[in-house]
């Protein structure tokens, strides 16, 4: 692991070890890169770290500055250090000894690098010691920053028109929603099209455990994203409730289905499935799997899920229908083997990933790599 070139952080362990390098660790800063491998912008962003961490190295008091890239699923207890409920996002660190967020880049701005740029400059000419004191604890650089503002404009306004309680009646409708549905899940984007991997990944789990679900896009509506954090006392997205009772977010969600089945740790036995129930005839298994072509527009047979291939053939697979922007659904044949034996009889295709449209076999990964290079998957997925 070499000194400022940008390095892999896997664990908060790895992170006090990097820091451990400076030479003053009293006043080290730190630029820190929370992001996913799905995610398109996060390649060059790393790109533009690693060049700014080469070139803070060359200049004198380099090594008080740590960057380091962390993938913000995989390492969780950091993200929810830093409160990081969206990929990619930068935190930069004045004083690493006191974890004070100096600067937060997120959301949109990230599109743009050289926001990124300006903001390391900032940060490498910050005096360090107690000054982050003195600008009331650093700052925000982000789409939310706007969000903020609104928010606080809101309640100015509520507090001079007490008469009409418009912060009661948003409490009433958060009522309303967490109770729209026996579970209900709080997420970026729609079960469709997911807009985060830690979405993507509870979507996964609840259909994996046959959990039927209403779900909330929370990016269509900023005043309902902020105040059920506060609602609910839970900082971050996604989050589930059941019968109008917080359960947690998706590290307790994956707790909870180690444990057992959701909907008996739920006690939700009761709920209908719209699951195939799995079947032993040859007959029922034709039945089963019929279902399962049709279960979505695009369905894709492959191993592992989207969130986390198993194999490098199903990961290019995802990578291309992710790049499309076509909702799709995903089967883990590895979860299966009577799908995974018997679709190879079914489709008269040996190999897997498979992707069906509306029921019909497209082909493998072969097929839909020559569909892409000539132009013609967009309107087939659309067909």
């Amino acid at each position: 692991m070499s000194t400022n070139a940008l390095i892999e952080i896997d664990s908060f362990d790895a992170l006090t070890n990097g820091l451990g390098n400076s030479s003053n660790n009293k006043s080290k800063k730190a630029v820190l890169l929370f992001g996913a491998d799905w995610h398109e912008a996060c390649p060059m962003l790393k790109m533009v770290l690693n060049a700014l961490a080469q070139s803070n190295n060359n200049s004198s008091g380099g090594n008080d500055v740590l960057f380091g890239n962390i993938d913000a699923e995989n390492v969780s207890d950091l993200s929810e250090k830093y409160n990081v409920t969206m990929v990619p996002t930068v935190i930069l660190l004045l004083n690493t000894t006191t974890d004070t967020v100096w600067e937060r880049l997120e959301g949109e701005v990230l599109s743009d690098p050289s926001h990124v740029t300006l903001a390391v400059q900032r940060l490498i000419q910050a005096r360090t010691n107690n000054e982050e004191d003195d600008n009331g604890g650093g700052t925000t650089s982000s789409s939310a920053s706007a969000s903020a503002s609104a928010a606080s404009a809101s309640s100015k306004n509520n507090n001079n028109n007490n008469d009409h309680d418009p912060k009661q009646a948003l409490n009433d409708r958060l009522e309303r929603l967490i109770r729209g549905d026996t579970v209900m899940l709080f997420m970026k984007g729609n079960p469709n099209k997911p807009q985060c991997g830690f979405s993507r990944q509870a979507i996964e789990l609840l259909n994996e455990n046959e959990v039927p679900f209403g779900s909330f896009d929370i990016l269509s509506d900023e005043d309902v994203r902020q105040e059920l954090k506060v609602y609910s006392d839970w900082p971050t997205y996604p989050q589930i409730y059941v019968k109008g009772e917080l359960m947690g977010g998706l590290d307790i969600l994956k707790e909870t289905a180690a444990d057992g089945s959701l909907k008996e740790e739920w006690d939700i036995k009761d709920i209908t499935s719209t699951a195939t129930v799995i079947n032993t005839t040859s007959e029922s298994l034709h039945d089963r799997l019929t279902k399962l072509v049709n279960r979505s527009n695009i369905m894709l047979f492959m191993k592992g899920l989207p969130s986390g291939p198993e194999c490098g053939f199903s990961r290019t697979i995802v990578g291309i229908l992710d790049e499309t922007g076509e909702p799709y659904d995903a089967f883990n044949i590895l979860e299966d083997d009577e799908v995974r034996q018997g679709l190879k009889e079914f489709s008269d295709w040996p190999t897997f990933p498979q992707l069906y449209v509306k029921g019909e076999l497209l082909g493998g990964l072969d097929i839909i790599i020559e569909l892409k290079e000539t132009d013609e998957l967009a309107d087939m997925l659309k067909a």
